[in-house]
C-alpha cells in the first residue's frame, strides 16, 4: 500500500505551462488533459493490490464484491483468507454454503455471498469454467448487478465502461461541481454520463481504477486538495464547495432492536439453530432467541420466544450481559442468558432431539469445536467470544476462543 507520509503536496500547474495557481482548466474543456492526470498520478500511487498482480477475472470479481461493504485494509485480509480457500471458479463452485459464510463472517450483507457459488456453477456448467467477458454475460451471473458486472468488464478485460461507487461519485461532484444529491435520478444520471465520457480507449481498466483509487486516498470525505492531480480542473476547489460535494441525501432513520438470545447447553454441547433463507441474516446459525417488547423483562422475553421457536422449557441458570451491535440502519441491543433443560437430569447423557420445527429450519447440537466452523451472526460471534473463554483455534476466519463452560 502506498503511504501517504512521504507524498508531497502536487504542484500547479501539473505541468501545464503558464497555469497560475488559482486558476482553472475548466474540466470539460480539458478532458483530455484531465484523462492524462489521473493516469499518471495513479501510475505514480496505485496501491499494489493483490488482485491488481495479473487481473485475473475471478479476482477481481470476488475483490468487487468484498469492497463494496468494508474498508481496504479489511478487505485485503478477507480477500487473501478467501483465495487461500478458494483460489478458483472450480473449487468456490463445489464449495458448501457454511463454509462460504464463514469465510464471509464479519463482512455482512451475507446475501452476496449465498450467490456467489451459485454464480460460479454458472460459470462452471455454461461457460466451461471461463470467466465469461461481455457485460450481458456477467450481468446474468447470479447476484451480479450493474456496477460488478462494469467493474469486471473494465478491470478484469479493458472493455470501455465506466465504473461509477461511491469514490468516483465524490471525485466527479467535486471536479464537476454537481450541486443536487447524486442519489437523486437526474444527479445519477449526470454522474454516469461523465464518466462514460472520461473513459479513455483502451485505457479502461487503469483509468476506471485511478478514479476509485483518487477517491479512496486523497478525494475522500476530508480532501486533501494539495496532493490532488486534479486540482487545476476542479470546478469545487475553485468555488470553495469541495466541503460541500457531494450534495448529501437526506439520511436513513436508524431503527433500535432489542433481543434477548440464550445459551442453551447439554453437557458439552450447545444448542444452535439455522436461520431462515431471507433477512440479513439468512442460512446463518444462532443461538435462539427473540424480540423484547416494550416494557417486557428481556428473561421473560426470553423464556416465551425460546419455548416458542425451539419447543424446549428452560430455565435461566446465568446472565451474560448486554451486547450492542450497529449496522447501517440498525442497532441491535441484545440480552444474552446462560440456560438449561427445564427437565434435565444430568449432563451425562446424550441431548434431547428438538421438537420437530414448524419452519423445517435446521437446529443441532453442537460442540464449541463445531461452532467455530459455522457462520455466525456477529451479535452471537460476540457472545460465543465472551463465554469460550479457554483456548483457542484457528478456523480460517480468524482466532476463535474455545468453549470452557457456561
Amino acid at each position: 500500500m502506498t503511504g501517504t507520509s512521504k507524498e508531497q503536496p502536487i504542484p500547479l500547474p501539473l505541468a501545464l505551462p503558464g497555469l497560475e495557481r488559482g486558476s482553472l482548466l475548466p474540466p470539460e474543456k480539458h478532458i483530455p488533459q484531465l484523462r492524462m492526470a489521473l493516469l499518471e498520478w495513479f501510475a505514480a500511487h496505485g496501491r499494489p493490490l493483490p488482485w491488481r498482480a495479473g487481473y485475473a477475472p475471478y479476482e477481481v470479481w470476488i475483490s468487487e464484491v468484498m469492497l463494496q461493504q468494508t474498508q481496504m485494509d479489511r478487505g485485503v485480509e478477507y480477500f487473501t483468507r478467501w483465495m487461500r480457500r478458494f483460489p478458483n471458479v472450480a473449487a468456490l463452485a463445489v464449495a458448501s454454503e457454511d463454509e462460504v459464510l464463514r469465510l464471509w463472517e464479519g463482512l455482512g450483507y451475507y446475501s452476496r455471498a449465498r450467490r456467489l457459488p451459485e454464480a460460479a456453477r454458472r460459470i462452471m456448467e455454461r461457460h466451461g469454467g471461463i470467466f465469461p467477458s461481455s457485460l450481458s454475460e456477467l450481468r446474468a451471473l447470479p447476484g451480479v448487478g450493474e456496477y460488478t458486472a462494469a467493474a469486471v468488464a473494465s478491470i478484469a478485460f479493458n472493455e470501455k465502461i465506466p465504473c461509477v461507487d461511491a469514490n468516483v461519485e465524490r471525485v466527479l461532484a467535486r471536479v464537476f461541481n454537481v450541486d443536487s444529491p447524486v442519489g437523486q435520478a437526474a444527479a445519477a444520471e449526470r454522474i454516469r454520463c461523465l464518466a462514460r465520457s472520461l473513459v479513455p480507449e483502451g485505457k479502461a481498466r487503469e483509468h476506471n481504477q485511478a478514479v476509485m483509487e483518487l477517491g479512496a486516498l486523497i478525494c475522500g470525505r476530508k480532501a486533501r486538495c494539495g496532493y490532488c492531480p486534479l486540482a487545476a480542473f476542479c470546478l469545487g476547489l475553485h468555488l470553495d464547495v469541495v466541503h460541500l460535494r457531494p450534495v448529501p441525501a437526506k439520511k436513513a432513520g436508524v431503527t433500535q432492536l432489542v433481543a434477548a438470545t440464550g445459551v442453551l447447553r447439554h453437557g458439552k454441547r450447545i444448542f444452535v439453530q439455522k436461520r431462515p433463507p431471507s433477512g440479513i441474516w439468512g442460512n446463518l446459525w444462532e443461538f435462539p432467541g427473540g424480540g423484547v417488547e416494550a416494557g417486557e423483562d428481556p428473561q421473560e422475553a426470553l423464556l416465551r420466544a425460546f419455548r416458542q421457536e425451539t419447543g424446549f422449557a428452560v430455565c435461566p441458570v446465568r446472565r451474560y450481559g448486554v451486547i450492542r451491535h450497529g449496522y447501517t440502519t440498525y442497532r441491535i441491543t441484545l440480552h444474552c442468558f446462560g440456560l438449561r433443560l427445564e427437565d434435565e437430569a444430568g449432563a451425562g447423557g446424550l441431548p434431547p432431539a428438538a421438537p420437530a420445527s414448524a419452519t423445517g429450519r435446521d437446529r443441532r447440537w453442537v460442540t464449541p469445536e463445531e461452532l467455530a466452523a459455522l457462520p455466525v451472526p456477529a451479535p452471537h460471534r460476540k457472545l460465543a467470544e465472551r463465554i469460550f473463554a479457554s483456548g483457542t483455534r484457528d478456523c480460517g476466519s480468524g482466532t476463535i476462543p474455545l468453549f470452557q463452560g457456561i
